[in-house]
């Protein structure tokens, strides 16, 4: 009886750790040194270490930070005439928000922005580091955005982008459960003191489902013809965060 036991709660692990894979190719370098980090380093605090220790101040810009996955680690490569002196690309491909949350403090609180944009929840939905209930990235999202109040940091709140499937998670409902997370983003974004930047809106097809011809390379990637949509809607958002009033810092140092 014991045997059996122990091997039906080896069972639920192993199976539980498979869930955390992540679906692509598994001859692909890329997805065996996630696979392996999940296990290492789970929220990858070694991706931007370094970096964040040679930031240095640069008068007369505001520190903004981007923290997100894969949209926004491309947005910084494709598009770095957008990310002007003071603006900090911290996004890592395929993440999630239990991985964001992790390194929240590492990558923005530590380094004191006026500013933390947070795009978030694609990843969640596609299940890379196991099954998440909408109310679980929700309470992510609550979480970054509380930590970085406590400490006098503006947050914008990005929608998630429109997309009709997950190339690496095929037979999910995409468009509808991103356009139902992103319809708690807005009324939390208002409800909470943050700025919604409304990307899905700036991006979508008539329909809803996906974005428009040209400006995804999978469904789910902006290109630079994506990005160059999304720049005037970030814009306008930073404009108004930078407007408002820093958040009282409640955060003990």
């Amino acid at each position: 009886m014991r045997w059996r036991m122990t091997a039906a709660i080896m069972g639920l692990l192993m199976s539980g750790m498979a869930n955390a894979q992540i679906a692509l190719d598994p001859k692909s370098q890329w997805t065996i040194d996630w696979n392996n980090r999940l296990g290492t380093d789970f929220a990858y605090l070694a991706r931007y270490r370094a970096d964040n220790e040679r930031l240095v101040p640069t008068p007369g810009y505001p520190r903004i930070v981007f923290m997100g996955d894969s949209i926004t680690e491309n947005w910084a490569k494709m598009a770095g005439a957008f990310f002007t002196p003071g603006r900090i690309g911290r996004g890592i491909s395929a993440q999630t928000t239990p991985q964001m949350l992790l390194r929240f403090r590492q990558d923005v609180i530590d380094l004191h922005p006026a500013v933390v944009h947070i795009m978030a929840g694609t990843n969640d939905i596609a299940g890379n580091t196991g099954p998440m209930t909408p109310e679980q990235t929700q309470a992510n999202i609550r979480s970054m955005v509380e930590l970085a109040h406590a400490h006098g940091i503006r947050v914008i709140l990005a929608s998630i982008p429109p997309a009709d499937q997950f190339p690496w998670k095929p037979g999910l409902d995409a468009a509808g459960k991103i356009a139902a997370m992103n319809g708690w983003l807005k009324d939390y974004a208002a409800r909470s003191g943050c700025v919604y930047a409304d990307y899905w809106s700036a991006l979508r097809q008539p329909d809803g489902l996906g974005m428009r011809e040209g400006l995804s390379s999978d469904h789910v990637h902006p290109t630079k013809a994506g990005y160059a949509v999304m720049a005037p809607v970030a814009e306008a958002a930073i404009k108004r965060a930078l407007a408002m009033p820093a958040p009282h810092k409640t955060a003990a140092k």
